[in-house]
This record gives C-alpha cells, sequence and structure tokens, in this order.
C-alpha cells in the first residue's frame, strides 16, 4: 500500500463522534462545491482542529487521504496554508501563546487576533497558490478581536477571492452577524461519555496517561471538559501545574482572615494571570459541587471580571476569599 495516496481509507476516520460534520464536508469534497468561508464551531477540545486538518487534506487531495499532505498540514508547513493564532505584543513582535509561555513573557490578559494579522490573511488569500488549487486560511478563536481586526476581516470576507478562510471558534456567537453570515457553519458537538473514552484510549504514546486517569477522578476537571477529551487534557495540564501544597488550602477555604491574606499572596506569587483564571474556573465547580450556592459563584465571577480589568491580584483576590469566609 502507497504512503503517499490511501483511497479506501475514510479521510475522516479518526474524527470520533461527529457524523453531521464529517456527513456536510464529505459532500462539499465530494460534490467540489467549496464555501469561501467557514466556521467550525463547537466547544474546545471535541476534535475541530483534527476536522479542520482533515478537511484540507481533503481540499488538497481531491477528497482522499494523503498522508503525506497529512503530515505537512500537521506540521503546519505547507506552503498554501497560513494557520493563525491569537497573540500577545512582545517587543515589537506578535507571539503565539505557547510561544509566550515558553518565553516568560507575562499572560496576565488574554492573546487577541490583532489588525496586522487580518491584513497579513489578506494579503495571502490574493497571492497565487503554489502546490494546491487554493490558499487555505485558518484562523484560531477570531471572537478574540478587536473592532478594528472585525472589521477588516469583513472586508476580507465580501471579497474573498479563490481561498478557503475557515474560523474555528468555541464562542460563534460572539462573531459580528456580518461575519457570521458569509461563512458556513460546520457545528461540533460535545461528545458522549462512550466517545470520549474512544478517543482517550487513542491517545499517543508522548500523552502521560496517568496524569489523564487522575484527571479522570477528578469531579471538578471533569466536569469543566464538559464531554471534552481535548478539554480534559488542557484541564489537567493546569491542574498539574497548580501545587499540590496550594489545591490543598483551596480545599477547605481558609476560615481566619489571616489565612486567607496568605493564601492570596502565595496564590498570585505561584501563578501567572492564565493559570490564575484557570483557578477561578476550578473553583467555581470544586465550590459548587460542596456547597450549591449562587453567591459563591457570582463572586467567584466578580474576581474574573477584576482580574480582567487590571486590578491588582492579590487584593482582588485578598477580598474574595475575605467575602467567601462571611458566607
Amino acid at each position: 500500500m502507497s504512503d503517499v495516496l490511501l483511497e479506501e481509507q475514510d479521510l475522516f476516520a479518526d474524527l470520533v463522534g461527529q457524523p453531521l460534520a464529517v456527513t456536510l464536508l464529505k459532500a462539499a469534497l465530494m460534490q467540489g462545491r467549496l464555501a469561501p468561508a467557514y466556521v467550525f464551531a463547537g466547544p474546545e477540545g471535541v476534535g475541530r482542529r483534527l476536522a479542520v486538518l482533515r478537511f484540507l487534506e481533503g481540499v488538497i487531495s481531491e477528497g482522499q487521504c494523503n498522508q503525506r499532505q497529512r503530515r505537512r498540514l500537521a506540521e503546519r508547513n505547507h506552503p498554501d496554508l497560513l494557520w493563525v493564532e491569537p497573540s500577545y505584543s512582545h517587543q515589537g513582535r506578535l507571539i503565539s501563546r505557547s510561544e509566550a509561555e515558553e518565553a516568560g513573557v507575562s499572560r496576565r490578559t488574554p492573546p487577541l487576533v490583532r489588525l496586522d494579522q487580518i491584513r497579513d490573511i489578506s494579503r495571502f488569500l490574493s497571492r497565487q497558490p503554489l502546490e494546491s488549487s487554493r490558499g487555505l486560511v485558518v484562523l484560531e478563536e477570531p471572537e478574540a478581536m478587536a473592532e478594528a481586526a472585525a472589521n477588516a476581516l469583513l472586508k476580507t470576507l465580501e471579497e474573498p477571492g479563490h481561498g478557503v478562510l475557515i474560523l474555528l471558534s468555541a464562542a460563534p456567537e460572539r462573531l459580528l452577524s456580518t461575519i457570521r453570515s458569509r461563512c458556513q457553519l460546520i457545528r461540533l458537538i460535545q461528545l458522549s461519555a462512550e466517545d470520549m473514552q474512544s478517543v482517550l484510549k487513542r491517545l499517543p504514546a508522548d500523552v502521560d496517561q496517568e496524569a489523564v486517569r487522575q484527571g479522570l477522578m477528578q469531579p471538578e476537571l471533569v466536569a469543566m471538559a464538559g464531554g471534552s477529551p481535548g478539554a480534559l487534557l488542557g484541564h489537567v495540564r493546569q491542574w498539574l501545574r497548580v501545587s499540590p501544597e496550594l489545591i490543598g488550602r483551596l480545599h477547605p477555604l481558609p476560615t481566619q482572615p489571616i489565612e486567607a491574606l496568605a493564601l492570596a499572596r502565595d496564590l498570585t506569587e505561584a501563578l501567572d494571570g492564565e493559570q490564575q483564571l484557570w483557578l477561578i474556573n476550578w473553583l467555581q465547580q470544586h465550590l459548587w459541587r460542596l456547597q450549591k450556592s449562587e453567591r459563591v459563584l457570582r463572586k467567584l465571577e466578580r474576581l474574573r471580571i477584576q482580574l480582567l480589568s487590571f486590578v491588582q491580584p492579590r487584593l482582588a483576590w485578598e477580598v474574595t476569599f475575605l467575602d467567601l469566609m462571611e458566607l
């Protein structure tokens, strides 16, 4: 069997639990009727990126499996593919979330899709492709756009050229309605418990299976995953980055003011902004499971807004812990 073209294989065989999305994508490839723009929508970690990669493989290889193209797309080194992620501005250049983490760049606020990135997309789609029949662009988290970037993207969609632009979004409702109306929606859904277990069994060898097993034993992480194997893996990674000693001090919460103040200090010294925002999600799940208190959830949601609004983090955590003590 050729390592290059495997015609008898199902292009979407490894996309689990998404029959409607697969049907729509196969039909587009078989009929050769591609929309100029798509929104691949659904929760994080249910196979959106995998669906995009397999669809792009089909576009390049005329609906067939092609292992060489699959590798190139997965490594994002195909000359006709531009993959754009939200970025941080650091020392005069834009860097991705993973690059910011490796470089130790402050991640107090979430990354953004920026106007310069949208301009890069427009230029890429306007040029002639080198190998494929059309240029291929994937934009992750388009909901993380400022107004100027969103307006520039709308102009690009109004004159899409011969390329294919895919927006990869977990919150398509936050996109401008004029953007959504110009894109074909491919919706991916949460996986059933059975499908979720099936995906987790297929994890590559470099994934820490023991960590995944421990994550499945944490009801907060399972609830946060919401039927998403990818989200569960992400939450497990975040959970393992928080020291067990710190988790222990949150379970239960402090009952004395001096303990609350010390916990706020240690927490903000140990965790960066992105980790603190994740911890709020974990605390909401944890405390809801124990207390079922909407007031507690509102206090934590206020804390999230404060951290995103550049309130001094230690002070925000101190006030929140003291308020939770009163409840």
